[in-house]
């Protein structure tokens, strides 16, 4: 039993609470926001602990592990009292807004001993681990090419300014479009290709900021890209595309090509996504070659996505607690990971520490990659 505390109950704070009850291995002792009106909320709502001050919650000796679920440029100086207090932590992406205290993080950490680890826990998930096991078995041979998509469609232009969490936090819009849908939303890409493909070489693309009405008044020089296009590298030969945005319609897909066949994974966000693997020299599905025969008899290429392979089963596993769609991710998995690593199973310290510091890294290059002429070489490595 690993007992935890939380800084931060913003919208993303309801989807931790979700998927605790996932993990009897972990209990909260309580959760603190600087926001005392939605701190009550919260604690009203789930029926948990608040803590008067954040010094208090870091007084606490009966909490191992603290999640930073805070925004962003809060991370590095939250995420360091943490630690200074002796805490493992659990930190929302990304560790950091610049990579020079990313490294700071990682390296207090190791000096301490303490465990580092950083979201998105969707790397955890069944699918993933579908996937993986898929790779491993040469399903679809060597991988070779790699798509994946986190388009989260143009959320500017509906009404977000409605969107609650559960327990009744607004959605973040004005500072998700000052943060940038890369630094929010490749994380989850970027997860599930590290896991993969291992460590990135280099990266080259562009970003850019490309729709100015957001609904909310921001001035230019504080909006962030909502656009990001890039080409990864990675040390084993792999090549993956990755594009993020706000822009084009959703799209969580993931499209591995091998050189015995192809895997496409529905859905990034989703637990159990439906998984498709097409191998070389199997019959397509009934309905695909349906689809085809149709389109040959129309003369028209037709738009819609058919799978051409078998949809890959699940097994019988247990039923988990989870947000509803779109955020069907086992957000306290992550949490979960540390827990594992200090009783000696799962991810290493050292593996947990070097896989949050590569994907911000990644994320923070992408975010800004035409600050960077277009390429980006990686100095971080698993």
């Amino acid at each position: 039993m690993m007992r935890f505390a939380i800084i931060g109950t913003g919208f993303v704070a309801d989807y931790y609470m979700t998927t605790l009850v996932n993990h009897p291995e972990l209990e909260l002792a309580g959760v603190f926001d600087t926001n005392s009106v939605r701190l009550q909320q919260f604690c009203a709502f789930h029926k948990v602990k608040p803590y008067e001050s954040m010094a208090a919650l870091l007084a606490d000796d009966s909490v191992d592990m603290v999640a930073v679920l805070t925004t962003p440029e809060t991370h590095f100086e939250i995420t360091s009292a943490v630690l200074d207090a002796g805490k493992h932590v659990y930190c929302e992406k990304p560790l950091a807004t610049d990579m020079d205290n990313a490294c700071k993080l990682v390296t207090q950490a190791a000096n301490a001993r303490l465990i580092i680890a950083g979201a998105p826990a969707n790397a955890y998930s069944e699918a993933f681990l579908a996937t993986k096991n898929a790779l491993d078995t040469s399903e679809i041979g060597t991988p070779k090419l790699v798509y994946a998509e986190m388009e989260d469609g143009a959320v500017f232009r509906e009404r977000w300014q409605e969107w609650r969490s559960q327990s009744g936090a607004p959605w973040p819009g004005r500072h998700e479009f000052e943060i940038g849908c890369t630094l929010e939303h490749a994380g989850y890409g970027l997860s599930w290709l590290v896991g993969l493909f291992g460590s990135i070489r280099h990266i080259s693309g562009t970003s850019a900021t490309l729709f100015l009405d957001k609904g909310v008044d921001i001035a230019l020089e504080n909006m962030a890209p909502d656009f990001s296009t890039a080409v990864l590298a990675f040390e084993n030969g792999v090549i993956a595309r990755l594009t993020c945005g706000l822009c084009a319609p959703k799209d969580r897909s993931l499209t591995i090509m091998g050189d015995g066949g192809t895997l496409t994974v529905a859905d990034l966000w989703d637990n159990r996504s439906q998984i498709h693997i097409e191998r070389i020299g199997e019959n397509p599905s009934t309905l695909f070659r349906v689809f085809r025969r149709l389109e040959a008899i129309r003369g028209k290429f037709l738009p819609a996505k058919i799978p051409a392979g078998r949809k890959l089963k699940y097994g019988n596993l247990r039923k988990s607690a989870l947000p509803s769609y779109p955020s069907q991710i086992d957000f306290a998995a992550g949490l979960l990971q540390i827990a594992k690593s200090a009783q000696g199973a799962g991810k290493s310290r050292k593996v947990l520490a070097a896989e949050a510091l590569h994907i911000t890294e990644a994320a923070l290059a992408l975010n800004r990659i035409s600050d960077h002429d277009g390429r980006y070489i990686m100095t971080s490595s698993i």
